[in-house]
């Protein structure tokens, strides 16, 4: 039975914004994810699915010379950053506004600025949870000082792999709905950074740490959120409910067979989020 989406409008259309950008750090080969996902048939199998899928190609970002970007602190390419999230948020609100849900796929973890904000910009009350944290490397054993004092100083809800070993992940999602949207009534956003999987299930990523979610964690995850019915927006990257987006899939780090693997994973995480079941 096809599940109701409350935020999504009839015909339900999908709007693929690949985005082959790696400016925003050093690694090279995350550019690349998005054009594999796609090379691999995943247009068709969200047809497949029932989606009505509007896909124009991939974005294609204007160069800025290092000469005149040069880099601040940590921050690489900070105007070339800059634009290209900008450039971004505008598609993504363009498709959140006539009621498509935007499946961005990256790519960098910066151009989760211009997702967010695009996504913002047209919907409201939207919470944003900070379920990044269900990585292994990735995860608040990582974080840095200064970030868990924000998250502290917030009250920002994270959950770590700790927790996901004690309750499960079936409770862990829960536990994060019932933090942010407790009565189920607003729209979702889901970030998913595939370096979150253990490498072991998606060996070809940028940051692969040992203790990552497994294979069905992560499609767990992607399940639970489409059964809301209150997606709005998906991001899958670094091979990141709103569209998902698939981040930081990185082909140039591993072998043929690895890559597969990886884009097979990412493929079938999209096909969860977007109502693929077992039975």
């Amino acid at each position: 039975m096809d599940r109701k989406l409350k935020f999504i409008a009839e015909p339900k259309t999908v709007s693929i914004v690949g985005c082959p950008f790696s400016g925003g750090q050093h690694r090279v080969g995350v550019d690349k994810g998005p054009i594999h996902l796609v090379n691999a048939g995943l247009v068709d199998q969200l047809k497949d699915l029932g989606w009505v899928v509007e896909f124009d190609g991939h974005h294609q970002f204007e160069d800025i010379s290092a000469d005149i970007d040069p880099q601040i602190g940590k921050l690489k390419n900070p105007r070339l950053v800059s634009r290209v999230t900008e450039a971004v948020a505008r598609v993504v609100g363009h498709h959140v506004n006539k009621g498509s849900l935007p499946l961005t796929l990256g790519g960098d973890h910066s151009l989760a600025m211009g997702t967010i904000s695009g996504t913002l910009s047209n919907i409201h009350g939207m919470p944003l949870a900070f379920l990044t944290s269900l990585s292994g490397s990735a995860s608040l054993g990582t974080i840095e000082g200064g970030e868990k004092a924000i998250l502290r100083e917030h009250n920002i809800a994270a959950f770590s792999m700790h927790e996901v070993d004690r309750y499960g992940i079936g409770r862990v999602v829960e536990m994060a709905l019932d933090r942010v949207n407790p009565d189920r009534s607003k729209p979702i956003h889901l970030s998913f950074d595939v370096d979150a999987l253990d490498p072991s299930v998606a060996p070809s990523t940028g940051t692969p740490v040992r203790g990552g979610l497994t294979f069905r964690e992560g499609h767990y995850i992607c399940e639970r959120l489409y059964e809301t019915g209150l997606c709005v927006y998906d991001w899958f990257g670094n091979f990141g409910i709103k569209i998902r987006f698939l981040k930081e899939v990185n082909p140039y780090l591993k072998e043929e067979a690895d890559v597969k693997q990886t884009i097979a994973v990412g493929c079938s995480l999209v096909r969860a989020a977007l109502g693929e079941t077992l039975l």
